[in-house]
């Protein structure tokens, strides 16, 4: 199953973070993480050429209500997003029935290395189970991409199989690995 989650009145805190919904006012800073040569490619989207191109990304995450801004408290600016979208459940049939939502993450280039993205998805953690009685979450990351994997890790998620993303906005197909959280009483 896959319930919407509408996050538009939703602001979650951690140590270091902001998790909110986003705003027309965070277009700069947006467009300054997401302009960078291989930030977005790691997620299979490709970085963004213009301002006017972030705006129509960001009006659709506004528009949409299933991503969060990730701000940094010291710097008050948003430095990535953290997105609850429909699991890919066709590839695993045994957890087809479970109330699942995918996780998606980017973070700006000058942030990686800190724990930042392990906090903010740990935090997410708590609040798609505690919260919205989420049943599992799933993610994935290209195979190459040993940050994101390690993200993974260190939030407990379990691998499950591997497969290929087909990245529309690239035209080139990735091998991916995918990896489940279940629900339970203590998940971390």
């Amino acid at each position: 199953m896959d319930p919407f989650i509408d996050i538009s009145n939703t602001t979650i805190e951690s140590e270091r973070l902001i998790l909110r919904y986003w705003q027309m006012g965070d277009l700069s800073d947006f467009y300054e993480y997401a302009s960078v040569p291989g930030v977005g490619e790691m997620a299979g989207w490709k970085h963004h050429e213009s301002m006017e191109e972030s705006k129509k990304i960001l009006s659709l995450f506004m528009e949409e209500k299933d991503v969060f801004a990730i701000v940094s408290k010291a710097e008050e600016k948003v430095i990535g997003s953290l997105g609850l979208k429909k699991s890919c459940t066709e590839a695993f049939p045994e957890y087809q029935k479970l109330k699942m939502k995918e996780i998606g993450y980017v973070l700006s280039k000058d942030y990686w290395g800190r724990g930042l993205m392990t906090e903010a998805v740990r935090r997410i953690i708590r609040f798609c189970f505690d919260t919205e009685g989420i049943e599992a979450l799933t993610v994935g990351h290209f195979i190459d991409n040993y940050r994101s994997k390690r993200v993974i890790e260190k939030c407990g998620f379990q691998y499950v199989g591997s497969g290929e993303f087909y990245s529309s906005q690239l035209q080139k197909s990735f091998p991916e690995m995918r990896y489940i959280l279940l629900n339970s009483p203590n998940p971390m």
